[in-house]
């Protein structure tokens, strides 16, 4: 079972979504939004990925934080920040038995598959 990890108003979650869909790969989606980010969850994916993998530059969110949040950014403060703002995640995440992946790419997409 895949977990993917969103928001519900992500254009590319609803595609994740519907493409696993399509594929006939069975999973549930955990809104980051709504059913929120566990500590224990988010420091996981930043041992496995590291933080600037996981960290969305690009995002509103990102660009409405102060300028003293974005200095200095290491692990413990990354974390503290994306904890306290979950759409700062790139998405999706997809969590299966064997990795997490970020993002919908053709790579993520030929790893789900196996």
């Amino acid at each position: 079972m895949i977990t993917v990890a969103g928001i519900k108003s992500c254009d590319t979650c609803r595609k994740a979504l519907s493409w696993l869909e399509e594929q006939g790969i069975a999973h549930e989606f955990h809104d980051l939004r709504a059913d929120g980010l566990d500590a224990k969850r988010l420091a996981a994916w930043i041992d496995e990925l590291g933080w600037e993998t996981l960290l969305n530059r690009r995002s509103t969110t990102w660009r409405q934080l102060p300028e003293a949040d974005k200095v200095g950014l290491n692990d413990k403060k990354a974390a503290k920040l994306i904890a306290a703002n979950p759409t700062l995640i790139k998405r999706p995440v997809f969590e299966t038995s064997q990795a997490t992946h970020v993002g919908f790419t053709d790579h993520v997409k030929k790893a789900l598959k196996k």
